[in-house]
């Protein structure tokens, strides 16, 4: 499918996603919503997608927000039923089967921070700079800011960054556990192939179900997480994936997980 705001290439099972509007900073309008949300769709489906990278195209911005323009005409009821479709779009992101990395490599405002805190993780170019500035524009995140950004930073932490609007540089990001792991600009791209590459080593329905148990074990008292993960645990023991990474290691040889 072609796409207007969205450029994709899948480079031996990694799938990038790159939000193409240089000249905006990559903000996020309606269209590239859109797109974005029909990319991820077909991507889950895909069999020849493995995982997703998302980034932002030019070297200033990952995504430096929504559409200030598209903002600015929403009554009450339109902003609200604007919000819930950004958090449906990002939530299908995070809901993924497959891990998405976002690979910041620049500007992440507003709802690019929004788009990375989906992603399941988070690797930043040192010249990258988070933020959620909504109060500035006498607003509030709508893309589930408020809500993703204390369960990666904590309460106290969280609330000082909306409530200030301040920036966050990646330095700070990764220090506070908003990313996993920073590096020089012009290796971006290669660390993401490389995490990616260590995770594709690994059992498909291990990584998918470790997605499973903590998305949904963070919506659940402790106790049900646990017979989350048990209830997983017991269905990965069942698979030829869990026969073949045990012999593996009981050869002393690599596994091969995708035979």
């Amino acid at each position: 499918m072609a796409y207007e705001n969205l450029l994709t290439e899948n480079r031996d099972g990694l799938l990038w996603l790159t939000v193409n509007r240089p000249d905006k900073l990559n903000a996020l309008n309606r269209q590239t919503m859109a797109e974005l949300d029909a990319a991820v769709g077909a991507a889950a489906g895909d069999p020849s997608v493995l995982a997703v990278a998302v980034t932002g195209a030019g070297e200033k911005a990952f995504v430096a927000g929504a559409d200030i323009g598209e903002l600015k005409s929403l009554g009450a009821v339109q902003a609200k039923e604007f919000a819930l479709r950004g958090q449906a779009i990002f939530a299908r992101i995070e809901r993924m089967s497959k891990p998405v990395v976002a690979a910041v490599n620049g500007f992440a405002l507003g709802g690019g921070c929004e788009l990375a805190m989906a992603c399941h993780l988070r690797i930043a170019s040192l010249k990258a700079v988070f933020g959620q500035p909504e109060v500035k524009l006498g607003l509030i995140p709508g893309y589930a800011g408020t809500q993703r950004l204390p369960r990666l930073v904590g309460r106290g932490r969280a609330l000082e960054i909306l409530l200030t609007g301040r920036n966050v540089g990646a330095e700070e990001a990764e220090r506070i556990g908003l990313v996993s792991a920073t590096c020089e600009p012009a290796q971006l791209r290669e660390k993401v192939e490389a995490v990616v590459t260590t995770i594709l080593a690994n059992g498909p329905l291990a990584v998918s179900h470790c997605i499973e148990a903590v998305n949904h074990g963070l919506d659940l008292p402790f106790d049900d997480g646990c017979l989350l993960e048990a209830t997983l645990f017991g269905v990965g023991a069942a698979s030829p994936e869990m026969a073949e990474g045990t012999s593996a290691f009981l050869d002393k040889r690599k596994p091969n997980f995708r035979l």
